[in-house]
């Protein structure tokens, strides 16, 4: 388990850029915390670093965009709306997880339904210092 504390948006984003520096098709990344708390901005940082920075958008209502560079897949799901895990496998799921870096928000709703091996990132907020944010990185 590693931990970083992110001072600010723009610390968070480096961060995920450093972090996207190893991932690969297959990687799973499952993003938890409340609202507002990073998850986003650390997507962008990954986005950033595969030349991506003008594509982001928010997969709330479409539960997943994709992304492509070169050889590259990146799936960016918001899983906060999912009721009901049949949802996932209607959109092909499984395949997704197999062919490309998986960055899931609101991980923690479908752990369940994970494969044995992700990395979690936990994004927690500083009640003293609003811009401060804490990663724990943990590798499952």
């Amino acid at each position: 388990m590693e931990e970083f504390i992110s001072k600010s948006e723009q610390d968070t984003i480096t961060f995920a850029k450093n972090f996207a520096k190893n991932l690969k098709n297959g990687d799973i990344i499952v993003l938890t915390g409340e609202l507002g708390s990073g998850k986003t901005k650390f997507t962008q940082g990954v986005l950033e670093y595969f030349g991506l920075e003008n594509e982001i958008s928010s997969p709330t209502f479409t539960i997943v965009n994709e992304y492509k560079k070169d050889d590259i897949n990146i799936y960016h799901f918001d899983v906060y709306r999912i009721e009901d895990i049949d949802e996932l496998y209607a959109i092909g799921f499984d395949d997704y997880l197999e062919n490309g870096i998986c960055i899931i928000e609101w991980g923690e709703r479908i752990e369940d339904v994970l494969p044995p091996h992700y990395t979690k990132i936990t994004f927690s907020k500083d009640e003293s210092n609003l811009d401060y944010r804490k990663l724990v990185i943990e590798i499952l």
